[in-house]
């Protein structure tokens, strides 16, 4: 398994706790640990960090992969100056 470049695991943080992460094998893992003294984890797949709280990860992966643009109309972007 690759490992995650050292610039992008310098940006990422763990959105329960704003810690940041270091990579074990395939999961991320707070550097610091949350109030009840857990250091939290995070599964990459695909080289992909899926950086949803706990909580929430399993309604995400229920979820089809088109629900996510579904009933969104296709809008170009703007320009501050239109």
């Amino acid at each position: 398994m690759p490992k995650l470049s050292p610039e992008l695991l310098s940006v990422l943080r763990c959105p329960v706790t704003g810690s940041g992460l270091l990579q074990e094998g395939e999961e991320l893992v707070t550097v610091t640990a949350d109030e009840s003294g857990t250091k939290l984890r995070y599964r990459i797949e695909d080289g992909i960090p899926l950086l949803l709280p706990p909580e929430l990860l399993p309604a995400a992966t229920a979820a089809p992969s088109d629900q996510h643009d579904a009933g969104q109309p296709s809008a170009a972007p703007r320009h501050a100056a239109e």
